[in-house]
Protein backbone atom coordinates (compact mmCIF):
# COMPACT_ATOMS: atom_id res chain seq x y z
CA UNK A 1 0.00 0.00 0.00
CA UNK A 2 1.79 3.45 -1.34
CA UNK A 3 1.88 6.00 1.25
CA UNK A 4 0.85 9.82 -0.57
CA UNK A 5 1.43 12.97 1.19
CA UNK A 6 -0.96 15.33 1.66
CA UNK A 7 -0.42 17.74 -0.88
CA UNK A 8 -1.09 14.87 -3.15
CA UNK A 9 -4.12 14.09 -1.90
CA UNK A 10 -5.42 17.28 -2.14
CA UNK A 11 -4.64 17.41 -5.60
CA UNK A 12 -6.25 14.40 -6.67
CA UNK A 13 -9.32 15.23 -4.16
CA UNK A 14 -9.77 18.90 -5.93
CA UNK A 15 -9.27 17.00 -9.60
CA UNK A 16 -12.61 14.84 -8.70
CA UNK A 17 -14.54 17.87 -7.07
CA UNK A 18 -13.43 20.40 -9.98
CA UNK A 19 -16.48 18.06 -11.63
CA UNK A 20 -14.77 17.04 -14.80
CA UNK A 21 -14.12 13.55 -14.06
CA UNK A 22 -15.84 10.60 -11.75
CA UNK A 23 -14.14 8.09 -9.47
CA UNK A 24 -12.68 5.49 -11.70
CA UNK A 25 -11.37 8.08 -14.17
CA UNK A 26 -9.70 10.36 -11.77
CA UNK A 27 -8.55 7.11 -9.46
CA UNK A 28 -7.27 5.59 -12.79
CA UNK A 29 -5.11 8.93 -13.67
CA UNK A 30 -3.52 9.05 -10.27
CA UNK A 31 -2.61 5.65 -9.57
CA UNK A 32 -4.75 5.19 -6.65
CA UNK A 33 -7.81 2.85 -5.67
CA UNK A 34 -11.34 4.03 -6.56
CA UNK A 35 -12.10 3.14 -2.89
CA UNK A 36 -9.29 5.07 -1.41
CA UNK A 37 -10.40 8.08 -3.36
CA UNK A 38 -13.99 7.59 -2.16
CA UNK A 39 -12.69 7.77 1.38
CA UNK A 40 -10.18 11.12 0.30
CA UNK A 41 -13.00 13.00 -0.77
CA UNK A 42 -15.20 11.98 1.89
CA UNK A 43 -13.06 13.05 4.77
CA UNK A 44 -12.21 16.23 3.02
CA UNK A 45 -15.64 17.37 2.60
CA UNK A 46 -16.34 16.65 6.40
CA UNK A 47 -12.85 18.15 7.69
CA UNK A 48 -11.05 20.09 5.10
CA UNK A 49 -7.03 19.16 4.18
CA UNK A 50 -6.91 18.11 8.14
CA UNK A 51 -9.15 14.75 7.46
CA UNK A 52 -6.02 13.73 5.10
CA UNK A 53 -3.05 14.75 7.03
CA UNK A 54 -1.72 11.91 9.26
CA UNK A 55 -3.35 11.17 12.19
CA UNK A 56 -1.95 8.67 14.53
CA UNK A 57 -4.51 8.33 17.54
CA UNK A 58 -5.55 5.37 20.08
CA UNK A 59 -9.75 5.73 20.73
CA UNK A 60 -11.12 4.74 24.20
CA UNK A 61 -13.45 1.77 24.26
CA UNK A 62 -16.42 4.21 24.70
CA UNK A 63 -15.26 6.44 21.56
CA UNK A 64 -15.32 2.33 19.48
CA UNK A 65 -18.63 1.55 21.06
CA UNK A 66 -20.22 5.27 19.91
CA UNK A 67 -19.40 4.63 17.10
CA UNK A 68 -20.27 1.39 16.06
CA UNK A 69 -23.87 2.26 18.45
CA UNK A 70 -24.12 4.98 15.34
CA UNK A 71 -23.82 2.65 12.85
CA UNK A 72 -26.71 0.75 14.03
CA UNK A 73 -28.73 3.49 15.11
CA UNK A 74 -28.67 5.25 11.56
CA UNK A 75 -27.89 2.50 9.40
CA UNK A 76 -24.36 3.80 8.31
CA UNK A 77 -22.07 2.58 6.64
CA UNK A 78 -18.32 1.71 7.51
CA UNK A 79 -16.90 4.13 4.76
CA UNK A 80 -19.64 6.92 6.38
CA UNK A 81 -18.73 6.36 10.16
CA UNK A 82 -15.11 6.65 9.02
CA UNK A 83 -15.54 9.94 7.31
CA UNK A 84 -17.85 11.31 10.34
CA UNK A 85 -15.40 10.29 12.85
CA UNK A 86 -12.48 10.90 11.09
CA UNK A 87 -11.17 7.44 11.46
CA UNK A 88 -8.11 6.94 9.33
CA UNK A 89 -7.37 2.62 8.98
CA UNK A 90 -10.50 1.90 6.86
CA UNK A 91 -10.15 -1.39 8.70
CA UNK A 92 -10.67 -0.28 12.50
CA UNK A 93 -14.55 -0.44 12.42
CA UNK A 94 -14.94 -3.96 11.01
CA UNK A 95 -11.93 -4.47 13.95
CA UNK A 96 -14.12 -3.04 16.95
CA UNK A 97 -17.01 -4.69 15.53
CA UNK A 98 -15.63 -8.78 15.81
CA UNK A 99 -14.23 -7.62 19.40
CA UNK A 100 -17.31 -6.01 21.07
CA UNK A 101 -19.40 -9.36 19.43
CA UNK A 102 -16.82 -11.45 20.85
CA UNK A 103 -16.29 -9.89 23.78
CA UNK A 104 -18.60 -6.90 24.82
CA UNK A 105 -17.88 -3.60 25.81
CA UNK A 106 -14.08 -5.18 27.83
CA UNK A 107 -12.99 -6.42 24.72
CA UNK A 108 -12.48 -2.90 22.99
CA UNK A 109 -10.42 -1.73 26.02
CA UNK A 110 -6.73 -1.12 25.37
CA UNK A 111 -4.27 -4.15 25.00
CA UNK A 112 -1.17 -4.15 26.94
CA UNK A 113 1.48 -3.78 25.33
CA UNK A 114 4.96 -6.03 25.11
CA UNK A 115 5.22 -9.47 25.86
CA UNK A 116 2.41 -10.84 28.14
CA UNK A 117 3.47 -11.67 31.69
CA UNK A 118 4.90 -15.43 32.57
CA UNK A 119 3.32 -17.72 34.09
CA UNK A 120 2.94 -17.67 37.92
CA UNK A 121 5.15 -20.45 38.74
CA UNK A 122 2.94 -23.17 40.79
CA UNK A 123 3.11 -23.35 44.44
CA UNK A 124 6.36 -25.35 45.90
CA UNK A 125 5.58 -29.14 47.06
CA UNK A 126 5.70 -29.95 50.95
CA UNK A 127 7.86 -32.19 51.00
CA UNK A 128 7.29 -35.38 52.94
CA UNK A 129 8.05 -34.87 56.79
CA UNK A 130 11.10 -36.54 57.70
CA UNK A 131 9.52 -39.72 59.59
CA UNK A 132 11.80 -41.86 61.70
CA UNK A 133 12.49 -45.09 59.26
CA UNK A 134 13.97 -47.78 61.19
CA UNK A 135 16.77 -48.79 60.06
CA UNK A 136 15.37 -52.00 57.35
CA UNK A 137 13.92 -49.30 55.57
CA UNK A 138 17.09 -47.34 54.85
CA UNK A 139 18.88 -50.12 53.89
CA UNK A 140 16.38 -51.34 51.45
CA UNK A 141 16.13 -47.87 50.18
CA UNK A 142 20.33 -47.77 49.97
CA UNK A 143 20.35 -50.93 47.99
CA UNK A 144 17.48 -49.99 45.60
CA UNK A 145 19.42 -46.42 44.90
CA UNK A 146 22.85 -48.76 44.62
CA UNK A 147 21.22 -51.13 41.67
CA UNK A 148 19.40 -48.07 40.31
CA UNK A 149 23.46 -46.09 40.05
CA UNK A 150 24.59 -49.19 38.84
CA UNK A 151 22.32 -49.97 36.09
CA UNK A 152 22.28 -46.22 34.81
CA UNK A 153 26.72 -47.00 34.80
CA UNK A 154 26.28 -49.79 32.27
CA UNK A 155 23.82 -48.34 30.34
CA UNK A 156 26.27 -45.20 29.58
CA UNK A 157 29.26 -47.73 28.98
CA UNK A 158 26.87 -49.46 26.48
CA UNK A 159 26.48 -46.41 24.68
CA UNK A 160 29.97 -45.39 24.69
CA UNK A 161 31.09 -48.68 23.17
CA UNK A 162 28.35 -48.55 20.68
CA UNK A 163 29.66 -44.76 19.67
CA UNK A 164 33.25 -45.61 19.59
CA UNK A 165 32.84 -48.76 17.31
CA UNK A 166 30.64 -47.01 14.95
CA UNK A 167 33.69 -44.93 14.48
CA UNK A 168 36.02 -47.37 13.93
CA UNK A 169 33.68 -48.92 11.40
CA UNK A 170 33.39 -45.26 9.88
CA UNK A 171 37.26 -44.93 9.42
CA UNK A 172 37.91 -48.78 7.68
Amino acid sequence: MAKHDVRFKVEVVRQYLSGGSGYQEVATTYEVECSQLRRWVASYRLHGVAGLEKKYSAYSAEFKLEVLQRIEREGLSDRQALALYDIRNSGDIGKWRRQYDGGGLGALGPRRKGRSPMAPKPPAKASPPNEPRTQKELQEELAYLRAENAYLKKLKALSDAERIAALVKKRK
